[in-house]
């Protein structure tokens, strides 16, 4: 059942996704995969049901070297860039121009992308859309066009020639650029779904992109280029999401509880010498006795000297010293660090050290003891007579 409702959760977020439509009614950006009202999806198809040549353009613009300016007319409606891309994108648009290629760009943003073009705030406040007047050029053969005020042209070269004034603002303006030519306008609003339904805009449009040339929309410097999952705009597909992964992870968990095999647990004997171990390793930490612990160790390295290197129990009673002397004078060597163990073991009895401290010196200890084994098997005969006389 419950992977029955799995699979009917998936097939309702699919369909959801897939037949949802999204809404783009506030999306500003003059993108040709915008059906919103500011978009120019309108304007792209406008073109390509009229016989022009209209595709997307989506790589970089560095790459537009490739392709034949002199047949081409490339749209920038409201370019979004960061400052550190602009130096980068005017020169490829510039390089384009002299090819022979032909630009529209829209907005401030797009101004400056050509050389010698800037643009400031409009000179009076404008509470709706203007009807422009006419002024010089081809450009200016659309006729009165109803277009927004948002920026005018300021830029410095005086090679231009004005198409469309907005009161003194010039909104829409014509420039050469070595064998191309580039027309800036003040906003993309003449162009966008819910402006382009009068023979001006259509006139000024279709004079702006020029006669018998391919028209590429460029979307690649837009915020974001839809993709296969835009159409799950909007979806909370994050909370989905983790709603899947949980569920998936409760049938594995029930399924392997369920399904997986029967072990018996790992029972320590009592008998066994690690469960010794464990117990009194427990009862001298629950003590705090670290000192009977060294002790320990100590008993052990003295009883290794006495048995196995014949120190006599008269060495051990006259401490760390006598023993050092005893085992130089049977063994040979320099048994100093022996000394050194036995008289912090007696100093550990009396203090309880912390416990890393005490398992150093036990492990230090121990070493010790096998380091006397390692030599009296060489000369194993003469100390064991020794010990046994």
């Amino acid at each position: 059942m419950v992977l029955w409702l799995a699979a009917a959760m998936l097939v309702l977020i699919v369909g959801v996704s897939v037949l949802a439509p999204q809404d783009e009614q506030k999306d500003p950006r003059p993108t040709t995969y915008n059906t919103g009202p500011n978009g120019a999806k309108g304007a792209f198809l406008t073109l390509k049901a009229i016989g022009r040549d209209s595709s997307r353009w989506e790589r970089p613009l560095r790459e537009l070297d490739a392709i034949p300016a002199e047949h081409t007319t490339l749209m920038l409606a409201a370019p979004e860039y960061t400052a550190l891309e602009k130096d980068e994108i005017a020169a490829a648009v510039k390089r384009f121009l002299e090819r022979g290629g032909r630009v529209l760009t829209t907005g401030p943003s797009g101004a400056l992308l050509l050389p010698g073009g800037s643009a400031g705030p409009p000179s009076m406040m404008q509470l709706g859309p203007c009807r422009t007047t006419p002024g010089e050029g081809p450009l200016a053969a659309a006729g009165r066009v109803r277009m927004i005020d948002a920026a005018r042209w300021t830029g410095k070269d005086t090679k231009i020639e004005i198409a469309e004034r907005c009161g003194k603002d010039a909104v829409v303006v014509q420039m050469r650029v070595g064998r191309g030519e580039a027309v800036w306008w003040s906003t993309a609003s003449a162009l966008t779904n819910a402006e382009l339904k009068t023979d001006a805009d259509l006139r000024l449009l279709l004079l702006s992109v020029g006669d018998g040339r391919a028209v590429v929309w460029d979307e690649s410097l837009h915020e974001k280029v839809p993709g296969i999952w835009s159409t799950a705009h909007g979806l909370p597909l994050w909370w989905l999401s983790g709603q899947v992964v949980l569920l998936a992870g409760l049938l594995v968990l029930s399924f392997s509880r369920r399904s997986g095999p029967l072990r018996a647990p790992v029972m320590v004997p009592r008998s066994s010498p690690v469960e010794f171990a464990t117990s009194m390793g427990d009862l001298y930490e629950k003590g705090r006795a670290t000192g009977a612990a060294t002790e320990a160790a100590r008993r052990r390295l003295v009883r290794v000297m006495m048995r196995e290197a014949g120190v006599p129990q008269s060495a051990v009673d006259g401490g760390p010293q006598a023993v050092v002397a005893a085992l130089k004078e049977r063994l040979g060597g320099d048994w100093s660090t022996v000394g050194e163990h036995l008289r912090q073991a007696g100093e550990a009895a009396r203090e309880n050290p912390a416990a890393r401290a005490a398992l150093e010196l036990a492990r230090a200890m121990a070493e010790d003891a096998e380091r006397i084994r390692a030599a009296v098997r060489p000369g194993s005969r003469a100390v064991r007579g020794v010990r046994v006389a």
